[in-house]
């Protein structure tokens, strides 16, 4: 006899830090019937409670009504917060947000960097926490205003509601597995991020244009090398497709500018010393030169210096 499998409960979902990864994330979530609540600047927040989230993708255009806060406390009886601040804000979030989690609440880290998981763990103490590897290219557009470009998808690591997050997240339209080797795929993302990110910062160029340019294929390789001796000798087993993965981001998004590149335009802060920055520092626990990433990481941070003295 075929059973009728009951209905799914709404989620309650908070979106700590909602820059365009949050937003669009929300959007999908509070379009499918969930509780969404985005926590961000009071810019975006306002126009997102005056007209709703604004969604533009390339085939739809529409706003998507949701609860927008500035408050941390805006995370209080949340089933799943989606932490989306930057890495070199981690602490300083979790530290605002702790007082109001409740004992159930499973934390998934959605940032760039490969430890954004332990360091959360270091303030939130026993709260479920689990890293969770994200795969889409998105943007703010304006106040409220998020643009998708291309596609979507989650990959976390275990947790008490993994199974029930990736159900009704891939429901909701993101889809979403549970997956034993996310560290791995942190790790592969990080080497993605490694090689584009500061060179289409310092350029101001999309990644297509990059790979065009003579000998810049050859110093994507020493930066992806030096990523993955460092990563070897802390004993992460990459994906043995991670050269292709690499490669196939100038293919599949070659228009697009990293987020570093959009940081940099907006005279932001941003998160170079948890990339390159953060391959250069393992490479110097474990005693592995590390100067193509070291000579990005100081470029970029010249820049930023540059663009505050200005």
């Amino acid at each position: 006899m075929n059973q009728t499998q009951p209905p799914q409960r709404p989620l309650s979902i908070a979106v700590m830090g909602a820059g365009s990864v949050g937003c669009y994330f929300g959007a999908l979530l509070a379009r499918a019937g969930h509780s969404v609540t985005l926590i961000g600047r009071e810019s975006h927040m306002q126009a997102v409670r005056e007209r709703g989230l604004r969604l533009q993708t390339a085939t739809e255009d529409v706003c998507i009504p949701m609860a927008a806060s500035t408050s941390a406390q805006a995370v209080s009886g949340a089933d799943v917060l989606l932490f989306c601040v930057k890495s070199t804000d981690t602490e300083a979030a979790a530290t605002q947000i702790r007082p109001y989690l409740a004992a159930h609440t499973q934390v998934l880290s959605l940032q760039n960097g490969a430890d954004n998981d332990q360091r959360l763990r270091q303030v939130l103490g026993a709260q479920p926490v689990a890293a969770a590897v994200v795969y889409v290219a998105t943007a703010m557009a304006g106040p409220g205003h998020v643009r998708h470009f291309g596609r979507g998808e989650l990959e976390i690591a275990p947790c008490p509601q993994g199974a029930e997050i990736a159900r009704q997240f891939s429901s909701a339209g993101i889809p979403t597995q549970v997956s034993e080797h996310v560290l791995a795929a942190l790790w592969q993302k990080l080497i993605i991020n490694c090689v584009y990110n500061a060179l289409s910062a310092l350029t101001q160029q999309p990644y297509g244009w990059l790979v065009a340019q003579a000998d810049v294929p050859a110093v994507m390789q020493d930066i992806a090398a030096e990523c993955k001796a460092v990563a070897l000798a802390d004993g992460v087993a990459l994906p043995a497709s991670v050269d292709q993965a690499v490669a196939a981001i100038a293919r599949t998004m070659p228009g697009q500018l990293s987020s570093t590149a959009q940081d940099l335009a907006r005279g932001k802060p941003t998160e170079i010393d948890h990339l390159n920055g953060y391959v250069v520092r393992r490479g110097q626990a474990l005693g592995i030169a590390t100067p193509a990433n070291r000579l990005l990481q100081v470029l970029v941070q010249l820049k930023q210096a540059a663009d505050l003295k200005a």
